[in-house]
């Protein structure tokens, strides 16, 4: 079995490891949250975030549900497993509902 050096890559090692340690790394954004629909219920049911942070909505139930909040944002039918993104921009409370389920409420607080 042959031994590798850093001959054997064409390019001078040191200078590719240091590129590597000096350029950013590409991570997905701390700013994304992610909202579960179980059992009736949006978990956690109330978020505070700040401005340009994305929230998703995962349907997990085995029933439909929408999130919607009057005025700003509502997702189609949501089957088991879809999603649904809203990138908030503005500051405020954001109040939602399940249009199919009024009962189901959340709250948002974008500061």
């Amino acid at each position: 079995m042959k031994t590798l050096n850093r001959r054997d890559f064409g390019v001078d090692f040191g200078l590719a490891l240091a590129a590597a340690v000096l350029l950013p790394v590409t991570t997905a954004r701390a700013d994304d949250i992610e909202v579960h629909i179980d059992n009736f219920v949006f978990q956690p049911a109330e978020l505070k975030i700040k401005v340009g942070t994305t929230v998703t909505w995962t349907n997990r139930d085995d029933i439909p549900h929408t999130v919607v909040s009057a005025g700003k944002f509502r997702s189609k039918t949501l089957d088991t497993d879809d999603k649904f993104s809203f990138t908030f921009t503005n500051a405020g409370d954001y109040k939602y509902f399940c249009s199919l389920h009024p009962q189901m409420t959340g709250m948002i607080k974008v500061e």
